[in-house]
């Protein structure tokens, strides 16, 4: 995903967040209520290693999102 523009880029980060991650979490809840309730320390750490793990995959998609499109012309200042 590495030769997406950045505004596909844009819309595939929209897409997973939106849809992928509600989703992803409501996946890993029925997963793990099949399960009997473990302690809290490790069912916290059980929650916070599937939340780091979701967004491996996606961090090129991700990555300079949060900045100016470096695709756009540059703003010369007169539109202010």
């Amino acid at each position: 995903m590495a030769g997406l523009s950045y505004k596909a880029r844009r819309r595939w980060s929209l897409v997973i967040l939106l849809v992928g991650l509600p989703a992803y979490i409501i996946a890993c809840w029925v997963i793990l209520s099949f399960l009997d309730r473990p302690p809290f320390i490790v069912e916290l750490a059980v929650y916070i290693i599937l939340g780091v793990l979701w967004a491996l995959p996606f961090k090129a998609v991700f990555k300079g999102i949060g900045k100016a499109d470096p695709d756009a012309p540059p703003d010369d200042g007169e539109n202010r």
